[in-house]
């Protein structure tokens, strides 16, 4: 039998198999742009979005867990899957379109939404709220370093 946290890992890694969707000039574009002095965790980033993700996918299992199939949780999973889907796409669409302007909106969009997902959670399961905590943390962060990349950068925009 196929257990829920299966069900929810797989399609969290199918959807984050969207953001290979870059090529080598897209890699150059990035390296070339400036960073701001006080970006010296870039090397970490990847490994805290690892993090962020499976504190989600979590998060998910503990909702699905809650009330399984009620239609009430799949609205929750449906929240979830864009959460990660505009997540995701975040470094393809940037790349992609060359803007960061592109990623800062993606990436606000996605805090917006992470917003709206933790306080519909927060009345089901106080861990599966509090395991949204890291991206609530992070995605501001992240929002933050790519506008400033943006005035670093204004030929980028």
């Amino acid at each position: 039998m196929i257990k829920s946290w299966m069900v929810i890992a797989g399609v969290a890694l199918l959807v984050a198999l969207g953001a290979n969707f870059i090529t080598p000039g897209d890699r150059k574009w990035f390296k070339r742009l400036q960073r701001p002095r006080w970006l010296t965790f870039e090397a970490a980033i990847p490994l805290i979005w690892t993090v962020i993700f499976v504190c989600g996918g979590w998060s998910a299992y503990i909702v699905w867990e809650k009330d399984p199939a009620s239609s009430k949780t799949w609205i929750l999973m449906g929240l979830y899957l864009l959460l990660e889907i505009v997540t995701v796409a975040y470094t393809p669409a940037m790349f992609r379109t060359r803007s960061l302007r592109v990623g800062t909106i993606i990436g606000a969009s996605g805090f917006a939404i992470a917003v709206i997902l933790a306080i519909a959670v927060f009345f089901v399961s106080g861990w599966a709220t509090l395991l949204l905590v890291p991206y609530l943390l992070w995605s501001p962060i992240g929002t933050y370093t790519t506008k400033v990349m943006e005035r670093l950068n204004p030929q980028d925009i």
